[in-house]
């Protein structure tokens, strides 16, 4: 009888109680005695003890208090659930965990890895089954808001049948309509509880600081994932019969085509949450298990960020801002999707005199609204595209003109014409490096006669994860990084190498309570040029890769990796994320 025998020699239980609490357990509970030892009115303090006793380990006690979200991440809702296993505190980089069962070998290996994966330690301790069940209630968030619409949804009896019928009196309402979802979506009642488990993933996203949710079918369930400094999470898993109302609720919010599902769709909605307007764009993607859908959150309100938060050092800075104080030119800003390309931009045009200046953009779409700047959406479906707009623009009296994306050679040569003309224009461009631009713009058309006397600067950049200020620890300089130093500042000239090599310290981020990853938000890390006459003189004579690289680097540019070894050095990103680059 295990631990009851405890309860029997303490004579907190009788033997004939002994022997109906364990009857009951097998009856009702699955074999769980303690919760038959609940059940059955016995004092928790006293099962605690006599656990304690029998299984010779030491015990915890929660009381009022419980984990904090910052402690409970480090142990997923799911894991915590398949190992009977709960994270209590974060002390001293150590993780206190209660457990059930000491003698459950498989959540032993669990935490083994958890550890390992976050550089903690953990400490067990027994715990009793109500504060295992508190500390499972205190998961809230996602998961508990939308388990109790999935429960409405399913104590109201719809059905996916039901759904689907609903779907299509909508599909019919649309054709009604002339294909205008957003008037059909008001002669429709939705079911609440499907309103409910959107409006929950969505406000969970913003709050959690995502930047895209990924909603698909896998076949036996639906997965919900946020993208949370660049990297996708699984936040939520759905089951396979709400998926048909969850889309059609999303394509009505984005008027979108409900009886569309053979091919892609894209469409937008906006939202105001806790008084902020947030915008979202919606992309629908046929699959083999239905269809897929990813939103990009888009919070205009929370401001354009300063070249200094985004994470340029005071060099590149000083640069950027002399830049744009020229009255004619083009600046490139590169890198691929995600890289921050459009911050930077935005924080460029921050800066302009943008009272004295007639400043119009063409974006797709308009991320965030920025005072004194004509703003406009370019449109391809109904021809209004970059080039087509940048014609316009030009018919505007513009003094600066910032273009999203330079995609194609008509966009190029126009914006290259534009700054030819007397105006600076301030774009982005997909390549993988700064001196890629130029092969870059050749190979769209554009001819390096005309690319030598308007590229102003070109600057690539990405994303790294940025140190929790809570999380840097000094240690030792260990020689495998010291020899990866040494060789990629091999070709840097002698007198720009003192900065990587003087070093004998590092940081090491690691796990806190602020922050169970180390990190927290991202920073850019970066490489850029100016163009000058020995620079222009390469670009007419060999404007191939290598020789543009051969003379920046002679006058002493570094590249990302060793702009992103610079704040790994100075504890402002984890080192691992430059191993990376």
């Amino acid at each position: 009888m295990g631990f009851l025998q405890t309860l029997v020699d303490n004579k907190i239980i009788d033997d004939s109680s002994a022997k109906k609490i364990a009857q009951l357990a097998a009856d009702k509970h699955g074999g769980d005695i303690e919760v038959a030892l609940l059940a059955s009115n016995v004092d928790p303090k006293e099962i605690l003890k006599a656990k304690s006793a029998y299984y010779n380990f030491p015990s915890y006690e929660l009381g009022e208090t419980m984990p904090s979200d910052d402690v409970l991440k480090y142990i997923s809702k799911d894991s915590a659930e398949h190992y009977k296993i709960t994270p209590l505190a974060f002390k001293d980089n150590t993780l206190l965990v209660g457990i059930l069962d000491p003698n459950n070998a498989q959540a032993a290996d669990a935490l083994q890895f958890i550890s390992t994966k976050n550089g903690i330690t953990f400490k067990l301790f027994i715990i009793g089954r109500k504060d295992y069940d508190n500390v499972m209630n205190a998961y809230q968030g996602i998961s508990a808001a939308v388990g109790q619409a999935i429960d409405d949804f399913e104590d109201n009896t719809i059905d996916e049948k039901a759904v689907s019928d609903s779907i299509n009196e909508v599909a019919q309402a649309v054709e009604q309509t002339k294909g205008n979802p957003s008037k059909a979506s008001d002669s429709v009642k939705e079911d609440a509880p499907i309103i409910k488990i959107v409006a929950v993933i969505i406000r969970h996203a913003i709050e959690g600081s995502a930047s895209d949710i990924h909603i698909e079918n896998t076949g036996s369930q639906v997965k919900v994932r946020f993208r949370v400094d660049g990297t996708l999470h699984t936040s939520l898993m759905l089951p396979k019969k709400v998926y048909s109302g969850v889309v059609a609720r999303i394509k009505i919010l984005a008027k979108l085509r409900l009886d569309e599902k053979r091919k892609p769709q894209d469409g937008s909605f906006s939202a105001k949450i806790d008084n902020r307007k947030i915008d979202f764009r919606v992309s629908t993607m046929p699959s083999s298990n239905g269809e897929k859908v990813v939103i990009r959150i888009l919070d205009k309100e929370k401001g354009v960020r300063s070249l200094e938060d985004i994470g340029f050092n005071d060099a590149h800075a000083k640069i950027l801002r002399k830049a744009i104080k020229r009255p004619h030119g083009l600046i490139l800003i590169t890198g691929p999707t995600g890289s921050g390309k459009s911050t930077t931009i935005y924080a460029l045009l921050q800066e302009l005199d943008r009272e004295g200046m007639n400043v119009v953009s063409l974006e797709d779409p308009v991320e965030y609204s920025i005072e004194n700047v004509s703003q406009s959406q370019v449109m391809p479906e109904i021809g209004y595209t970059f080039a087509a707009g940048l014609r316009s623009i030009l018919r505007q009296d513009p003094d600066v003109i910032m273009v999203g994306e330079i995609r194609d050679k008509e966009t190029a040569q126009l914006a290259i014409q534009a700054a030819l003309t007397g105006h600076l224009v301030l774009s982005t461009l997909h390549t993988n490096s700064s001196v890629g631009v130029i092969p870059r713009l050749i190979d769209m058309g554009v001819d390096p006669y005309l690319i030598a006397p308007t590229l102003i600067v070109s600057a690539a950049q990405r994303l790294v994860k940025r140190a929790a200020p809570d999380s840097i620890f000094e240690v030792p300089m260990d020689e495998g990084t010291k020899i990866m130093i040494e060789k990629e500042v091999a070709d840097l000239p002698e007198s720009m190498k003192a900065e990587f090599l003087s070093k004998d310290k590092m940081y090491e981020i690691r796990p806190s309570p602020s922050s169970p990853g180390g990190t927290k938000g991202r920073i850019a890390v970066c490489e850029m040029f100016e163009i000058d006459t020995e620079i222009e003189k390469v670009i007419l004579d060999s404007p191939n890769e290598q020789d543009i690289y051969n003379a920046v680097r002679a006058k002493g540019m570094k590249t990302m990796k060793e702009d992103g070894i610079i704040k790994a050095l100075d504890g402002k990103t984890p080192m691992q994320e430059i191993f990376a680059l």
